[in-house]
């Protein structure tokens, strides 16, 4: 699908969006070469038109920023997506997939069918399994990619905010304390993500930006983007107790307003802390990330420092990721704390990544397949007009020649009746060429067995099989004819149910096409794969009904 090497990541937040272009190194990293901020404008109480803004907005982008649209890697907001972290007990690793998919049944509150879900396997307690579920309803990430395509993107992938922003942090911070929070506040949410050795665990609290924008419309009896505007120009957290307020009142009472809200943000940062440590045996943080667009007010690091009694820094997603130069540093330095998710993105096309979640649904998926198909299906197409072209002209001209020789026979035979040897052996030729054309006519048919042999092979061929081998086998060394086919592949068993037999039922499948014998097509080997792997190889023979010439 990446025809260039650029990597397009946009992050769709709740009040705005962040376009990015990277380009892979060859070192294994990415390299920042432009980016774009844009706001929504949205007040979140008329959310109707959503989609409508997101893709004029990203034209708007577009247009000023110089990036060319194209495949784009897509986060989606942590309060967009229903995530749960579950426990599986000790089980083969064949099972896995089957107790994942009942956890999914039953955590997500709404019908399975109804929903974009993906799984990531995060760690273990002792024999015990951690996975992180992760679902969507399928109409919201569906108009969320319509609005994209509108815009000239084309979805590849679809990320989780807090996931993309965990895999940009374990890329740029090599050294982390035991325990680490990430908080990301963001407009309508904020995201806590707690990092601990070999293992994540995140929640949303409803505490953000927006609640702050709130506190201030109902402070001044404003509107909301004229709080925002206010919010913008004079918030700042105020000292709280015997310290001495501002002296304007108007922005003396804004700083209390984002006091007001903070504090209860860290009533349920601290309510989050607890429930991780009794519910999910973490550990307490004693490091504090801060990111997201709300996280820049003045003095919120200071507050939360003083309220949490940890260390607190803002997160910087490009300690181990380079900047282009004709970005100036002071540039990239405003848009930091905002960038985590697009650099996580950028980073799942050139790495395994810890966390890889992807909810892009089934009907785009299925349409971006077509789309990477159409040059072939054209191609083919083509090959086939050319072909019939061919053999159409050939036909023609070697009817025109019989023609042209009949006639000049005939009039031999008017002329000439007399002189039979001669007739004769104009006739003779005439015989010659139908000989050949009857070659030509017999290496056809025998090209056209061939397809049809490797159309049967496909057409038994289940969906999660890969084949890696075909090979012709002749009776004899030294025969020129193919008595019979083996092919050899394997199956991933975790993408097939627990009592599928998929390489039986397709040794099944190829004993009922026309072509293969029923009572000499066998599988010759299928070992069952090794304690711990979902691999399984094979191979079976495929006798045909009638040998083909090689």
């Amino acid at each position: 699908m990446f025809k260039n090497n650029s990597i397009l990541a946009l992050d769709v937040g709740a009040s705005g969006l962040k376009l990015a272009e990277f380009a892979p190194l060859r070192s294994g990293g990415v390299e920042l070469i432009r980016y774009v901020v844009g706001s929504l404008d949205l007040d979140p109480q008329s959310e109707g038109d959503r989609y409508t803004y997101i893709t004029s907005t990203l034209r708007e982008m577009l247009l000023g920023s110089g990036i060319k649209p194209g495949p784009v890697l897509v986060t989606v907001a942590g309060q967009s997506v229903f995530s749960r972290f579950v426990k599986l007990p000790p089980t083969d690793r064949e099972k896995v997939y089957q107790i994942i998919l009942y956890e999914a049944q039953q955590n997500v509150p709404f019908p399975i069918e109804e929903v974009v879900w993906d799984y990531q396997l995060i760690g273990s307690a002792g024999q015990e399994l951690d996975v992180m579920l992760a679902a969507i309803k399928t109409d919201i990430i569906e108009q969320l990619l319509e609005s994209l395509q509108k815009a000239g993107l084309q979805p590849a992938l679809v990320d989780v905010s807090p996931m993309a922003l965990y895999n940009a942090v374990r890329y740029n911070y090599n050294e982390l304390p035991a325990c680490a929070l990430v908080v990301d506040i963001g407009a309508r949410s904020t995201d806590l993500i707690f990092i601990e050795q070999g293992r994540v665990f995140c929640r949303s609290i409803p505490v953000a930006g927006n609640a702050i924008t709130q506190q201030i419309q109902q402070e001044f009896n404003l509107s909301f983007a004229d709080a925002e505007e206010m919010k913008k120009a004079h918030a700042f957290v105020a000292f709280g107790g015997a310290y001495e307020g501002h002296q304007s009142d108007v922005v003396d009472k804004v700083s209390k307003s984002v006091r007001s809200v903070m504090t209860r943000m860290h009533a349920e940062i601290n309510r989050s802390i607890n429930f991780y440590r009794s519910q999910q045996s973490g550990q307490q943080p004693t490091l504090l990330l801060l990111a997201g667009g709300t996280a820049i007010i003045p003095y919120t690091d200071t507050f939360l420092k003083e309220k949490l009694k940890v260390d607190v820094d803002y997160l910087n997603p490009f300690l181990n990721v380079t900047v282009a130069n004709q970005i100036p540093a002071e540039q990239i330095g405003r848009s930091a704390h905002v960038m985590g998710q697009v650099v996580g993105l950028a980073l799942r096309r050139c790495m395994a990544c810890p966390i890889e979640l992807n909810l892009m649904p089934p009907k785009v998926l299925a349409a971006a397949a077509f789309r990477r198909k159409q040059p072939m299906l054209v191609i083919a197409l083509l090959g086939v007009i050319m072909t019939v072209a061919v053999w159409c002209g050939y036909f023609g001209k070697m009817a025109q020649l019989y023609h042209e020789r009949l006639v000049l026979v005939q009039r031999q035979v008017q002329a000439l009746s007399a002189v039979d040897h001669r007739l004769r052996a104009v006739e003779q030729r005439v015989k010659e060429v139908t000989v050949r054309i009857d070659k030509l006519l017999a290496l056809a048919d025998r090209r056209t067995q061939w397809i049809k042999v490797l159309s049967q092979v496909r057409a038994c061929l289940p969906a999660g099989m890969t084949l890696t081998a075909l090979k012709p086998l002749a009776p004899t060394a030294a025969a020129d004819e193919v008595g019979a086919l083996v092919v050899e592949g394997f199956i991933y068993r975790d993408k097939f149910g627990e009592n599928d037999v998929p390489i039986r039922d397709f040794r099944d499948e190829l004993r009922k096409q026309p072509l293969f014998s029923p009572d000499k097509t066998q599988e010759e080997w299928a070992p069952a794969p090794e304690a711990g792997h979902y691999k399984q190889e094979f191979r079976i023979r495929i006798e045909l009904k009638q040998a083909l010439r090689s």
